[in-house]
């Protein structure tokens, strides 16, 4: 929250002791840093989240608590140091008097961030709950084990074995606590909904379909997933990777050998092998090495198979994603450019792609450059369609889905603010005016800016609310999808693909979406 330090007022009641956090701004306190488990290190490390112990007195809980392992240095947020274990806390917002204004408990927005389960955490400030607590939300925000520590595969020892997913574990150990605390801040635990965007939103998708998370939330929002998840092989072929640049044995005592900081850099020296190799195929190109692992047990399917098979039928879903995913990452430099139709064809070929797709993109696309072809596939391959099957299967299988995209576009003639990976999460979120993101959007909001703002915000509050966002949710054969777009977008170069979404979903037809393996 902005103001600096506000007044510590507000004590709250929790199972592990009395928690305090800032004076009300506008309404609305906010309470930082709560650990919702033990740090998960010296004898915790790669094992699954252990229970918080208790503490005596008020705990002052008025700052954000240190992020996880990570070499991420984002804006406005607070930095890993190696210093740092007691990294598995959350925040609450909720309104001033909590459900005193109308003595019923208020529903609950759990907010799962991204960053490719490898860096981000819940002290990022577009995601401040303080708008959406004055719509009527308790929201959470939470950290998680990122990187080797929450998604590495860590060999079995003996009988002793580590698991993997560790940071779904944590996510799972965080709704725990939402449930058993909650009702303190004013929050319904019987009304809670998961939510999270680009790797958040996958972990959401995985924990709808995981027994362990089974009754601790009834709705879940999902913005721009993306998939699919890891098989085994591949978790364990990667962890041979980063031991191997670590200098250290593929072991369970040869991995725990080397510092939270050793496996950072020795990720980050895997990532940078593969984006210097044009032949590592798919990894040069998305040199992600972390992700859910069906495992068949903390994961046992793919969530685009369990949805399907409805797993997750009693279960409340919104989908969004953005109309032109991929710009933002190519604008970051995190991908590869792709100059020449040469290259199209390698990178399509590295993932398996039939010729009907690119072929089919640039038909739709018939004045777009090369680079624009291959950004469009690439974030629909990744985003886009994998978000879009992820309601299908749901609605599919008898769960009420609601499907929206987001097509808000800034610009004219240079620079031009697409409707990219991360734009929506502002614009829900009601946090228009943190200078950090104005990159996102392309500058301060105009007045269009913020009705679209408004719109979305309470779409995400009645959804939470009620599990209606405003709109009709999908049949079994389709339905209506809603557009976030404002009344002055500007057409930016490039497609508008998702216009003609039809066309465009026929060329998705024959590619699948498996556990990827080495």
């Amino acid at each position: 929250m902005k103001g600096g330090r506000e007044a510590l007022t507000s004590v709250f009641d929790t199972t592990c002791g009395q928690v305090r956090g800032r004076g009300a701004t506008r309404g609305v306190v906010a309470v930082l840093g709560i650990p919702y488990a033990e740090p998960p290190f010296g004898a915790n490390r790669f094992r699954a989240p252990r229970p918080r112990g208790s503490w005596t007195g008020v705990r002052d809980c008025v700052d954000f608590g240190p992020v996880p392992p990570q070499s991420a240095e984002l804006p406005g947020a607070p930095r890993w140091s190696p210093d740092d274990e007691d990294v598995l806390s959350l925040n609450v917002w909720t309104p001033q008097g909590g459900n005193g204004a109308t003595g019923r408990a208020l529903p609950v927005l759990v907010w799962i961030h991204g960053g490719a389960y490898t860096f981000g955490s819940g002290a990022q400030p577009d995601f401040d709950g303080s708008a959406l607590a004055r719509a009527g939300l308790v929201v959470v925000t939470l950290n998680y084990r990122l990187g080797f520590e929450g998604f590495g595969h860590v060999p079995a020892d003996g009988e002793d074995p580590y698991p993997p997913n560790r940071g779904l574990l944590d996510q799972v150990a965080a709704l725990e606590w939402v449930r058993e605390n909650i009702d303190a801040f004013g929050g319904d635990p019987d009304n809670v909904t998961v939510a999270g965007q680009s790797s958040g939103a996958t972990s959401v998708a995985c924990l709808m379909t995981m027994d362990g998370a089974h009754g601790l939330f009834r709705r879940a929002m999902a913005h721009s997933a993306v998939g699919p998840c890891y098989s085994p092989e591949l978790a364990a072929h990667l962890m041979a990777k980063v031991a191997a640049a670590a200098a250290v044995p593929a072991t369970p005592a040869g991995l725990a050998s080397a510092s939270p900081q050793t496996l950072v850099r020795a990720s980050d020296a895997v990532v940078d092998g593969y984006r210097q190799d044009p032949d590592s195929g798919r990894h040069h190109w998305d040199p992600v090495l972390y992700g859910p692992v069906v495992d068949g047990s903390v994961l046992r399917a793919d969530p685009l198979v369990a949805l399907a098979a409805g797993t997750a039928s009693g279960t409340d879903l919104l989908v969004c994603h953005t109309t032109q995913e991929y710009w933002l990452l190519d604008a970051v430099g995190s991908s590869a450019k792709v100059t020449g139709e040469e290259q199209l064809s390698r990178f399509a070929e590295d993932f398996g792609l039939p010729d009907s797709v690119t072929k089919g993109y640039r038909g739709l696309m018939p004045d777009a450059s090369v680079g624009d072809v291959h950004l469009a596939v690439y974030g629909d391959l990744m985003f886009g369609e994998y978000s879009s099957r992820l309601a299908e299967a749901h609605a599919g299988a008898g769960g009420r889905t609601y499907l929206s995209r987001f097509a808000r576009q800034r610009g004219g003639p240079d620079p031009v603010t697409y409707a990219w990976h991360c734009a929506d999460v502002p614009f829900a979120f009601g946090n228009l005016d943190e200078e950090s993101i104005h990159f996102l959007i392309g500058g301060p909001p105009t007045a269009a800016d913020r009705h679209l703002s408004a719109r979305m915000t309470a779409a995400w509050a009645g959804f939470a609310a009620t599990g209606d966002p405003g709109w009709e949710p999908l049949g079994p054969a389709g339905g209506p999808v809603r557009t976030w777009e404002t009344s002055d977008t500007t057409r930016a170069p490039g497609p508008a693909l998702w216009a003609d979404s039809a066309a465009l979903r026929t060329l998705w037809r024959d590619v699948g979406y498996r556990p990827l393996r080495p």
